[in-house]
Formats: structure tokens, sequence, C-alpha cells
């Protein structure tokens, strides 16, 4: 196991729009462990001139200071935010103590192995706990996929994967990747015409020209990510390098050279990454696949013994395709991120919350979505008791929730195991 060890310091579906998160700090319930799962924060996208996004466009990409695929500064300092809010709220529902470092057996902190998952732990670290020497945890060597955050495939045989594009296709429209791309196709147009695709190498040197008809292919193979060629694919690319910008702070008539009319026509060319990453790692069959490993995690980080020590906070940092695979695989009910353009927000946290009524004894769950909303992201917005990140309630079709968002610990804990069995 390799550790790194934290060494530099850096300066809700039911909305809290109110600016305090007090309600939950309610004497009739008591907070007993919280477990995290975050997408990374905010990094820089995938784009250079000998990219594949550099040869679809003849004009030039922005050159970010962080490397490709690396957290940004203001990644970083948007996590620190998110850091010091939970300390606030981890403190104010008394799981923790205001005045006094926890110690690595109340805060597990557990992360990917690549640059912009360990570094979205370490600030968030110095946000929740500064002042405090904590080990950001991370298994593999740097850059190298951790088995409980890589959705690959592990099934080589010709029944999985006939199963697996089936579903695919069935989660993707009645007519199946087909059908969706035909959906899309109005807008895979508008990007075309914003990236000035006819321009570009792939049309000019490799003749290849119409950006709707790339050929489309699903890929399931063992040791692999599950994956879509085509326009799906090459259009969730160019969509993510466009919110990106938007996210560093760009404004909208600077992002995509100036093309991009309104927000309206932002949100929709976002509909085709957010198509991608609901078909493909939403689908049952690949969810319940490749999301096997994290919701075995999750579940048995919670005990059913309250005579068993248990870390109080954990936080796992991973990627939205985990987000994906794991909200379909917990079938997860539709919901919607108000003041958000994505389902699957950078630097978004699904919070698994065990509680405790203290007139029954019962032990209850509550999932809920932090997130940050775009004008947060975009305006740098420091998060704290009066400027809380946004906040859904999650509900498990087969654990129902109450009024209060809670659902019984026991359920969860049964449903949870028969995911994956």
């Amino acid at each position: 196991m390799k550790k790194t060890i934290l060494n530099a310091m850096l300066s809700f579906a039911c909305i809290l729009s109110f600016p305090t998160y007090a309600i939950d700090n309610h004497d009739d319930y008591t907070l007993e462990q919280v477990v995290v799962f975050s997408r990374h924060g905010l990094r820089a996208p995938l784009a250079s001139p000998t990219s594949t996004l550099g040869k679809i466009t003849p004009n030039q990409w922005p050159q970010w200071d962080t490397p490709a695929s690396y957290l940004t500064i203001r990644g970083g300092i948007l996590e620190n935010y998110f850091g010091h809010y939970f300390s606030e709220w981890l403190t104010d529902n008394k799981l923790l103590p205001a005045d006094s470092c926890p110690s690595e057996k109340d805060v597990y902190i557990y992360t990917n192995s690549l640059q912009r998952t360990i570094a979205t732990g370490q600030y968030f670290t110095v946000g929740a706990f500064p002042g405090c020497i904590l080990p950001i945890i991370h298994k593999e060597e740097l850059g190298k996929m951790d088995p409980l955050f890589f959705p690959v495939i592990k099934d080589d045989s010709i029944e999985f994967k006939q199963a697996a594009i089936t579903s695919i296709n069935k989660n993707a429209d009645i007519n199946g990747i087909t059908g969706l791309n035909k959906n899309l196709k109005s807008i895979y147009q508008d990007m075309a015409n914003i990236i000035d695709y006819q321009k570009s190498k792939n049309c000019i040197t490799d003749k290849q020209c119409d950006f709707f008809s790339s050929p489309t292919e699903l890929i399931i193979e063992k040791g692999k990510e599950p994956g879509i060629t085509g326009p799906l694919r090459v259009g969730t690319s160019i969509a993510d390098a466009f919110i990106l910008q938007y996210y560093e702070g760009a404004p909208l008539n600077n992002v995509a050279w100036g093309k991009i009319k309104d927000e309206q026509q932002f949100k929709q060319l976002v509909t085709i990454k957010e198509s991608y990453n609901t078909v493909l790692f939403g689908s049952p069959v690949i969810a319940k696949h490749v999301a096997a490993n994290l919701v075995n995690y999750i579940n048995s980080a919670f005990s059913d013994n309250d005579n068993k020590e248990t870390t109080k906070f954990t936080l796992l940092v991973g990627h939205d395709s985990n987000v994906a695979s794991l909200f379909s695989a917990m079938q997860i009910q539709p919901y919607h991120l108000p003041n958000q353009f994505e389902t699957t927000p950078i630097g978004g946290k699904i919070v698994f919350q065990k509680w405790r009524d203290n007139r029954s004894g019962d032990k209850l769950m509550k999932i809920e979505y932090f997130y940050q909303s775009t004008k947060q992201i975009r305006d740098l917005s420091p998060l704290n008791r009066n400027n809380p990140p946004q906040k859904v309630t999650l509900t498990m079709t087969n654990c129902p929730t109450n009024a209060m968002g809670f659902c019984s610990f026991s359920t969860f804990k049964h449903v949870m195991s028969n995911i994956t069995n």
C-alpha cells in the first residue's frame, strides 16, 4: 500500500436553499458514520494539436497551464472549499470534534491512483482538517488505475458480451445506439459547425468529412473499459473540453472560439456527454459488472455490529463513470440537480449517512448528492454554512425513504448485498 502524505497547506430531490444546513443536527437523531464517494475536481481537458481533439478542428484549442487530465489550481481551490464546508457539517452534526485533529481511525481518505484523484483528496483534506497530518491513500503506482475505481470488463465470454451489448442498446433508445445518434443528429451538426469540422485534418487528410456518419461500434473486451466509438464518443470529448473551459472561468463568449450563442445551446451540447455516460456505464448489465467492487466496498464500510469499531468518515475519490455505474447498480431513482448542467458534476459528492433514531433506536440511511452549482464553480465561491453547496436527496428504488429522506439501514444493507450476488 502506498501512502502519499499531505504536506502542503493551501490557503436536495430536495434542495436546501436557505443559509444553513443545521436541520440535520436534530436532537432526535444521531449521525454515526459517513462514507462519501466523490468525483475528482476540475481538471484540464485532453486537448492538444496531436490529440484526437486536435485533429477534428482547424482551430487551436486553448493551452492550459496544467498538464492534460491533471487537477487544475482552480480545481484544487474548489476542493479546498468543499473540504471546509464538510468540516463544518461534520462538527455541526457532532460526528467529529471541532477543536482537534481526527485520528487515522476516525478519518480515511482513499483515492484512485491518478494525479487528479490524489490531488482532489489532498486539497479536500487541507480544507477539512487544516493543520492536521492525514495520509491520502492510493494503492497503485501513480498513473495506474486502482481496481476499486477501474470500470473494466472482467468477463470474456460471448454470453456476457452479447448481454452487455443488448443492455447498452436498450438503455440508449428503442432503436439502440443508432436511434440515439439519430435523436442527437441536430446537436452533432451544431457541434460540427462550431468546431469547423469540414476544415479539420480528419476531413482534409483522412477524408472523414461527415461527423455524424463516423463508424459506431460497441467495445466490450476483457481488460478494457466498455466503450462506444463514433460521434457519441468524439462529441463527448468535445463537450467535455467546452465545459471544462467554462468551469475554469472563461466567459461563455470565449468558450468554443466564441461560437456558442447562449447557455441553452451550451446545455444541448453537454447532453452528448451526459448521454455517453448514462448509456454506457448506466446500462444495467455493465453497471452491475463494473461497479461490483465499489458497491461491496461501500456496503462493507457500514457495519451492522454496534460494538465493532468503524471509521467515522471515509472519502473515496474516483470518476463520473463510477458514479453512473454505481447509481444504476443501486437503482437510484431519476433525479435532477438544479443549477447544474451535468448529472454527475465535477467534484460532486455522494454522501452516504448512517443515522440512529434516538427515540426508537432504529438505524437509518440517508443518501444525498452534495455538489457545487455551475455558478459556484465559475465564481470560485467559498463554501460554508452561509453559502453551502447544493444538496439533493437520492432514493434507491428498493429502499424507500420517508419524508426526511431516511430509509431503513437494514434494508439498505440487504439491497447492497444483493446487487453483487
